[in-house]
């Protein structure tokens, strides 16, 4: 029988998730342009080995990154999971800089299974971040201004997945269905401090409510007993969001100028994207693992035109070691991991079309480190991950941004649905 008070405790859960996901985990002012910085989707181990997870599968944690993972759950356990991270910043653009340090729960899902072939999950996870706020004030003759420019928001994922064994335990196939939603505001604000000129200010909003699907596959190869190759492959397809587009400009104070106009039939689209991961695997001592992911965002429109963005690949590896399970001791019951990664931006900065200006983007890079350690009762875990990351503009006038990134991960396993027998 499920436990349907642990069932109605995660649910609650996953709603009350929801105002926090429009918190602000960011300070870029890259997520000025499109849909912000987009989030790593990787959970626990995961995220300290690189942000993998094509290739991954486990029976203690949740993998959304291939929905064919499920299907690697014990049929007697319930996993609830819940994720925080926080990061401090660093900003220059060659003469000015800027720190800053925020975080933000980031994600909660559970998984479960349904029969000995079926499992489930179900959870919201971020789509990207917006988030920033900066200025300038400028001075041309006898006349001064200064200009603001503020963001907030982003797109989250509420998704839920299914998993089948479809081959003596070798072969899975999952889909997760997800409900893309999510606002982002940008603001901008020119104000006059002498002259005679008005002061402007726009607003620009975005709404998308939309749907959102993942498609994923994995195959295990058997080495030996405890030895295995894991393949896996995903795939999303494109997708032209269901959004309205809101722009507001006021000109000097509300009674001497104002306009509001709601934009319809604007375009905003998401690329077709496509995911593959390998891994070898030694039962409870080691995992190698490595992804790549390409996004075809080329071909996508943003306010109905393209070429604001460009295809974006990311590579990313990593590894994790496991001392003793068996051991008492805290330190050997252990797994550490470590990882790297290399991502494109999808970002055209600044692109005009229809003009000889093209957007330049930045290039990422990644390592990170971490462990996952087992509690009291050697099933539930705490992972815990630390990565330094470095964005580097293709152009020197470009802001460089440095960033220390922590993230602590709470998986809670439980024997759902365990019988114990009375004598």
């Amino acid at each position: 029988m499920i436990n349907n008070r642990l069932f109605a405790i995660s649910v609650l859960l996953l709603i009350m998730q929801l105002p926090m996901l429009a918190q602000n985990n960011t300070n870029s002012p890259y997520t000025r342009f499109g849909y912000g910085q987009l989030a790593d989707r990787s959970f626990g181990a995961g995220r300290a080995m690189g942000g993998i997870g094509y290739g991954l599968r486990s029976s203690r944690q949740i993998n959304p990154m291939n929905p064919a993972s499920y299907t690697s759950i014990d049929t007697l356990t319930f996993i609830f999971d819940v994720g925080a991270s926080g990061q401090l910043s660093w900003f220059t653009d060659g003469s000015n800089k800027q720190h800053n340090m925020n975080g933000n729960i980031e994600y909660i899902a559970m998984e479960f299974p349904v029969s000995r072939r079926i499992a489930m999950s179900a959870g919201i996870l971020p789509y990207s971040y917006v988030g920033y706020s900066f200025g300038s004030t400028q001075t041309q003759g006898s006349t001064s201004w200064g200009e603001i420019f503020k963001g907030t928001g982003g797109l989250n994922d509420f998704y839920v997945g299914l998993s089948m064994d479809i081959w003596k335990k070798r072969l899975s196939l999952g889909l997760n269905g997800g409900f893309l939603f999510g606002n982002i505001t940008h603001y901008r604000n020119l104000s006059f401090t002498t002259g005679t000129a008005y002061s402007v200010t726009r607003e620009r909003r975005i709404e998308v409510r939309d749907m959102k699907l993942d498609f994923g596959l994995q195959y295990t190869h058997p080495i030996s007993a405890k030895e295995n190759l894991i393949f896996g492959l995903t795939f999303s397809p494109a997708n032209q969001l269901h959004a309205h587009t809101y722009n507001i400009q006021q000109v000097g104070t509300a009674t001497s100028g104002y306009t509001s106009d709601t934009i319809r039939g604007q375009r905003l689209d998401i690329p077709n994207s496509i995911g593959f991961g390998a891994s070898y695997v030694k039962t409870k001592k080691v995992t190698l693992a490595a992804d790549v992911l390409y996004e075809n965002w080329s071909n996508s429109q943003f306010f109905s035109e393209k070429g604001q963005f460009r295809n974006r690949v990311r590579i990313a590896g990593g590894g994790e070691w496991l001392p003793d399970y068996s051991s008492r001791s805290l330190l050997k019951r252990t797994s550490y991991r470590a990882g790297a990664h290399y991502t494109n931006s999808y970002l055209r900065v600044n692109n005009s079309e229809g003009s000889n200006i093209e957007g330049k983007g930045y290039d990422e890079y990644g390592a990170s480190v971490g462990f996952g350690m087992p509690l009291i009762d050697n099933r539930s875990l705490l992972n815990i991950s630390f990565e330094y990351v470095k964005v580097h503009p293709e152009v020197a006038s470009m802001i460089s941004e440095q960033y220390f990134r922590f993230t602590v991960n709470y998986t809670f396993n439980e024997l759902w649905f365990f019988k114990r027998k009375v004598d």
